[in-house]
């Protein structure tokens, strides 16, 4: 499944991504997002993982489909069982949403995009720098912090879902639990060793660390976030 790209790059576990502070089983860069206070917190709970488990933080990617141009994902694990794609979310209040909905409320107050789309939208990204791994399994992590309630699909907080959302205290134990579950289903991992390396090498060199470009992307999503609560709150206002 992934002998296509062996040979395209070397291997080479201490490559750095930028002068950032390397962690033993990741590597991040400075965040300037809103929510970067819970993006640490699954940091240090990513450390925990198994072993055998690579992740990557902070990651802006191409992606031609998005209106910006890329795709940034908070957080990506490459796992023997598949790639774990996070998005964390740093809201107050209650969060109320059916999985096909295209926007959740967040307390009645404004609508936010459903997280499980926008992910959607990364994993296609993801699936587009590493062509030859497309039968891959991905799981779909979001997570809030404990600032927030869930009133939600039920289906979305069982471990046996590729879809899950969770608070961010937890995140650690959803994903071992998850990874649990995958290996008693198949007794031979999908990837071995070198092909977790080979991945986590791949999506490192397509990382974009290039200040401007991040810096002109976060403005751009800043400014759609705001048209979004906008029009919401002027739907709610004509409505009531």
């Amino acid at each position: 499944m992934i002998s296509k790209i062996l040979g395209l790059f070397k291997i080479n576990k201490k490559a750095k991504i930028t002068p950032e502070k390397k962690t033993p089983k990741g590597k991040k860069i400075e965040s300037t997002r809103i929510g970067e206070l819970g993006e640490n917190k699954i940091n240090i709970q990513l450390d925990q993982l198994p072993k055998d488990c690579k992740y990557i933080s902070d990651l802006l990617i191409n992606n031609s489909k998005s209106r910006s141009g890329y795709s940034q994902i908070d957080h990506l694990v490459v796992s023997p069982y598949g790639l774990f794609v996070i998005e964390t979310k740093n809201y107050n209040g209650e969060i109320e949403g059916k999985r096909s909905d295209k926007y959740w409320n967040v307390s009645n107050r404004f609508k936010m995009y459903n997280p499980f789309m926008q992910n959607y939208g990364h994993i296609k990204a993801l699936e587009a720098q590493i062509p030859s791994t497309k039968n891959l399994k991905y799981i779909s992590v979001i997570s809030f912090t404990m600032r927030c309630r869930f009133k939600v699909d039920p289906d979305l907080r069982k471990i046996n879902s590729d879809e899950l959302i969770v608070y961010d205290v937890e995140f650690s134990e959803f994903i071992q639990r998850k990874l649990a579950r995958m290996k008693s289903e198949q007794s031979t991992p999908l990837l071995t060793d070198i092909e977790i390396n080979l991945i986590y090498e791949k999506i490192s060199m397509a990382n974009i660390t290039d200040r401007k470009i991040r810096e002109e992307h976060v403005k751009n999503i800043k400014k759609a976030n705001c048209n979004t609560v906008f029009v919401s709150k002027l739907r709610n206002s004509r409505g009531s």
